[in-house]
């Protein structure tokens, strides 16, 4: 099977998945190139363009949102076709924020493979989406912010009952949930420095408004 345009890029930082993902697409014979984040995701569209782009949306250095953006910006990767995956993005509203971005299909994790692979088979014989104007810089980051502050709450309100749950587990069950809270706290930490970035960015984009 060949795409006339290009490799299918994947983007996932989570070894094992990127792996599953990049193994299942080899399998129908689809050309794959990978990346565990955005900004090694851009570094490679620069050197080869895909075809297709599958990402995940929670990513260390830039995610998902950000680099669905960045693409949407530039005129030379504008058309390429996006395809987020998600675990921890999955209300009505971080859909909608992600289509905004020009995503052309929002996939939940855990992946039903056959459902995966129809949907890439549509887009790639689909040929180019239409493309809405990229998002501006404010409505995209404060709209960024809304779904990053939503997703900490979670993460708290989550971490705190399972701390809760800790307390009163007999020991052998205790292992399970103790990684998951590791996991839970990990994913924390990464949102909250993703929110200190943009509150930063935010800050300066008020500034430069004021002096506008």
């Amino acid at each position: 099977m060949s795409i006339p345009y290009g490799p299918i890029l994947v983007v996932e930082d989570i070894p094992n998945v990127l792996e599953l993902l990049e193994v299942t697409l080899r399998f129908k014979g689809y050309p794959v190139v990978t990346a565990q984040d955005g900004q090694e995701a851009l570094e490679t569209i620069a050197r080869q363009r895909p075809a297709l782009i599958i990402t995940d949306i929670l990513m260390p250095k830039m995610d998902g949102f950000a680099l669905a953006h960045n693409l949407r910006k530039n005129p030379l990767t504008r058309q390429i076709p996006v395809i987020f995956l998600s675990a921890t993005y999955i209300t009505p509203e971080d859909k909608k924020f992600a289509l905004s971005l020009g995503a052309v299909r929002f996939i939940e994790k855990p992946i039903d493979t056959e459902d995966f692979l129809l949907t890439i088979a549509e887009i790639l014989t689909q040929g180019s989406p239409a493309v809405s104007a990229p998002m501006n810089e404010r409505d995209f980051y404060q709209g960024y912010r809304e779904r990053l502050e939503h997703k900490l709450r979670h993460k708290n309100t989550q971490i705190a009952r399972t701390e809760r749950l800790l307390q009163t587990l007999p020991d052998e069950q205790k292992p399970a949930f103790e990684t998951l809270l590791k996991q839970a706290v990990v994913d924390r930490d990464e949102i909250q420095s993703e929110l200190d970035q943009l509150y930063k960015i935010l800050a300066e984009l008020k500034l430069l408004n004021e002096e506008a």
